[in-house]
Order: structure tokens, then sequence, then C-alpha cells
């Protein structure tokens, strides 16, 4: 799956050239004009990295980033027209991981993405990659079994499938679509209601069992920080 980059300018020259370089790279934007939208992008998509301005209507840059700091160490690009020392330290200090002052080149703002993201993902603890757990849900990968509260549940291998890719990432939002493709294949013709029916039948085994339903889009499975 592409890296997903939250975006926060509200200068819209300056918003729609930066997405247009970072998709041109393959990544995927979420760009908007207020922290309190990128706030709710936090909450629900967990971005691998944002690209942030201070100077913002509403709640600023400064305060976004202390507060995605008090749950996330996801890398954070400051960007601003402020070029103060005092200005680059308190943004350093609140969490930032980097400071680019405007006006500056998108390529080199591309740059320093792509060595965030490898920076971020090298200091990823190795996961144990045959158990996911994910709150009271746990899959062991090679026995194919799954575990609720403690005791094993007998599910199917696209229910599995389903379960696995929701707990793989707690809190995002995945399509409908997204998850007809992943768990059916690509060469699946059927309508996208085979993926409601699925989740019918794990919230039926797994009553307690967070799945939300995110109208008019798809499904996410919730976790802590929500």
């Amino acid at each position: 799956m592409d890296q997903l980059i939250g975006l926060v300018e509200d200068d819209p020259n300056i918003r729609d050239i930066v997405e247009a370089y970072l998709k041109k790279e393959g990544y995927e934007v979420e760009a908007v004009d207020t922290a309190e939208k990128a706030w709710e992008i936090f909450e629900q998509e967990a971005p691998d990295l944002w690209v942030l301005d201070i100077m913002l209507p509403g709640m600023d840059g400064y305060e976004f980033c202390k507060r995605v700091r008090q749950t996330s160490e996801v890398p954070i690009i400051i960007i601003s027209a402020k070029d103060d020392e005092v200005d680059k330290i308190l943004g350093l200090e609140l969490g930032g991981d980097d400071y680019l002052t405007k006006p500056f080149s998108p390529r080199e703002l591309v740059a320093r993405v792509k060595r965030h993201l490898k920076r971020w993902q090298v200091m990823q603890p190795e996961q144990d990659t045959d158990t996911i757990q994910a709150g009271d849900l746990q899959l062991s990968e090679s026995e194919r079994r799954a575990y609720f509260q403690g005791a094993e549940v007998d599910v199917t291998t696209k229910e599995f499938e389903l379960l696995k890719i929701l707990a793989s990432q707690e809190n995002r939002a995945f399509s409908r679509e997204e998850l007809l493709v992943r768990v059916w294949g690509d060469d699946y013709f059927g309508s996208d209601r085979a993926v409601d029916d699925l989740v019918k039948r794990i919230r039926k085994k797994m009553k307690e069992l967070p799945i939300e339903t995110v109208w008019g889009h798809g499904y996410r499975l919730r976790g802590p920080s929500s």
C-alpha cells in the first residue's frame, strides 16, 4: 500500500504544488487547510508523515504538533514563513523533526520526506510477523487461528483475511472497494455488499469486537487512540 502523507497548508497555491509533487513520487496525500481538519484525519487514517504549516487559522501548527506528539512519534516536517531561530527551536522542541522555511523548493521537501520516512521505517521495532494483536483480538497467521478475549473463534478464510487487514492498521478507515480487492482479489466482479455480509458474520461471532462502520466509505477497527 502507498504511504500516506498528511499535508496541512492554508495557502492553496503552496498546497496544490506540494500535493502535486508528492503524488508524482507515488505518495497518497490528504491535503487540508486547517489543523482541525488534519486532526480528524489523524484520528481516522494515521498518515505516515505530516507536512505542517505553522501559521494556520484556528488551531496553529504548534498546537497540532503538540497534540500529535501525545500519542504518536510519526515524522513531522514543519514548513513556515517564520525564519527566526526562536520559531525553529520552538517547532523542533514541540516535536517537529524538520523545519523548512518558505519559500522552499518542492523537490527539496520531497527529498526530506523520503529521508524521514526511510528513517522512521528503520526505527520501527521488529514485529512478530506470525502474530497480530489488536486489543482483545489475536490472530496467528501460521495456524490461521483467531482468538478473541482469550477464546478461540472459528472463522472462515475470508473472515480471517478481513480481520488481519483491519487489525494490522487499527483506526484506519478502509473503503469497501479496497477490502473487496484485498480479500476477494482484483478479478472479483461481485458487489461490495459481500464486504458488508462478511463484517456482519464477524460481528455475530465477536459481538464486542469494535469494528466500526464509516458511513459512505467502509470499516475500521477502533483502537486505543480513538
